[in-house]
C-alpha cells in the first residue's frame, strides 16, 4: 500500500512537472520502475497507458485555458501515432540502449540554446509564417519513436523544437504537446498490447500514476498559462539540459570529482539564465508601462484636469502591467 501511495505521489509530480513544461511524465514515471527493477518494456507500457488518461485530463485542462493550438496538435499527433506504435514494438523485443547518447546530445544542445535565447528580453514580434506540415510531421513521426522506446520522449523532443521556432508561445507550444500526447500514449499501449500482451502492463502501478496524474493535470495547465514566458522558457531549457547532461555523463563513464563538477557547473548556468531572463522580464514590463503612461499623457484631452489626466495614465499603466503578466 505506502508503495501505491509513493507511485500516486510520484504520478502527481511528474504531471505537474509535464503539465506546465510541456515534458517529465514519462521520464519521471519510468525512471523510477527501472530503479525499482521493472523491465523496460513493462516499464515503459505501464507509463504509456496510465497516460492515456493523464494527457486526456491535461489535453482538456489546456484546451479550457485557451493553450491549445488544434492545427499543430493535428500535425503531429498522427505522425506521433505511428512512430510511438513502431517504437512499442521493437521495444518489445529489442533494446535502444545504444542510441540514447546520440539523442541525448541532440535535445542537450536545444536545451542550451533555449536557455540562451530566454535569457535575454523575447522580441515583442512573431517570425512570420506558420509552423509547415513537411517540419511538423517528421518531429512527430521521430518524437514517438523516441518516447515509446524510452518510456518517455514526446516532450522532450517535441517541446524543445516547437520552441527553437520562435512560430509559438510557450503555453501554446506545451498545451499542444501534451494534447498531441494523447493519441500517441493510446497508439504506444496497442503496440505494447500486441508485443507484450496483457501482462505487460501494471495493472497496480497504472493506476497509482493515474490517480496522481489526473489531480494534477488542472493545476499544471492553470501554471503555465500564468507563468510569464521568459522564466518559462528558461525553466524547460534549464529541464532538458540537466536531463540528458546525466545520460551523456554516464555514455562517457565520468566518475571521480569530475562528474559533481560538471553537475555543479551546469546548475550555475541554470541559474544564471534564470537571474538573465528575470531582469529581462522586469525591463520588458518597466519599457511597456512606460510607453502606456506616455500615449495616455498624449491622448489626455487638453481641458482635462491634471489631477483627472494623472488618474488616467495611472489606469492604463497599471492596465499594461497586468496585461504583460
Amino acid at each position: 500500500m505506502r508503495k501505491l501511495l509513493v507511485l500516486a505521489l510520484v504520478g502527481l509530480v511528474a504531471q505537474l512537472i509535464d503539465g506546465s513544461l510541456g515534458m517529465a511524465y514519462g521520464l519521471t514515471s519510468s525512471t523510477l520502475l527501472l530503479v525499482a527493477g521493472v523491465a523496460p518494456a513493462a516499464a515503459s507500457a505501464s507509463v504509456h497507458l496510465a497516460e492515456i488518461g493523464t494527457t486526456l485530463a491535461a489535453g482538456v485542462a489546456h484546451w479550457r485555458f485557451g493553450n491549445v493550438d488544434w492545427r499543430v496538435v493535428t500535425r503531429i499527433a498522427l505522425p506521433g501515432a505511428i512512430g510511438a506504435f513502431a517504437g512499442a514494438t521493437v521495444l518489445s523485443s529489442i533494446s535502444t540502449e545504444a542510441a540514447a547518447p546520440w539523442m541525448a546530445g541532440i535535445l542537450f544542445t536545444l536545451g542550451a540554446y533555449l536557455l540562451v535565447r530566454f535569457a535575454r528580453p523575447l522580441r515583442t514580434d512573431r517570425v512570420g509564417g506558420r509552423l509547415r506540415g513537411r517540419f511538423l510531421s517528421p518531429l512527430g513521426l521521430v518524437a514517438g519513436f523516441v518516447d515509446a522506446t524510452g518510456g518517455g520522449g514526446w516532450g522532450p523532443v517535441a517541446t524543445p523544437a516547437l520552441l527553437v521556432s520562435g512560430r509559438m508561445e510557450p503555453r501554446k507550444v506545451i498545451g499542444s504537446v501534451d494534447t498531441a500526447e494523447f493519441v500517441v500514449a493510446g497508439a504506444a499501449s496497442v503496440g505494447f498490447l500486441i508485443g507484450l500482451g496483457t501482462e505487460g502492463f501494471l495493472l497496480p502501478t497504472v493506476a497509482a500514476l493515474l490517480i496522481g496524474g489526473l489531480i494534477a493535470a488542472p493545476l499544471a495547465a492553470w501554471l503555465v498559462r500564468i507563468v510569464p514566458a521568459q522564466l518559462l522558457g528558461a525553466a524547460v531549457g534549464g529541464v532538458i539540459v540537466l536531463t540528458n547532461a546525466r545520460t551523456l555523463i554516464r555514455s562517457a563513464e565520468l566518475d571521480g570529482p569530475a562528474r559533481p563538477a560538471l553537475y555543479a557547473l551546469l546548475a550555475a548556468g541554470w541559474l544564471a539564465a534564470l537571474v538573465f531572463a528575470v531582469r529581462a522580464l522586469r525591463r520588458t514590463r518597466r519599457a511597456r508601462a512606460e510607453a502606456a503612461s506616455a500615449s495616455a499623457a498624449a491622448a489626455a484631452p487638453a481641458a482635462t484636469s491634471p489631477a483627472a489626466a494623472e488618474e488616467v495614465r495611472a489606469d492604463l499603466a497599471a492596465a499594461a502591467t497586468s496585461t504583460s503578466r
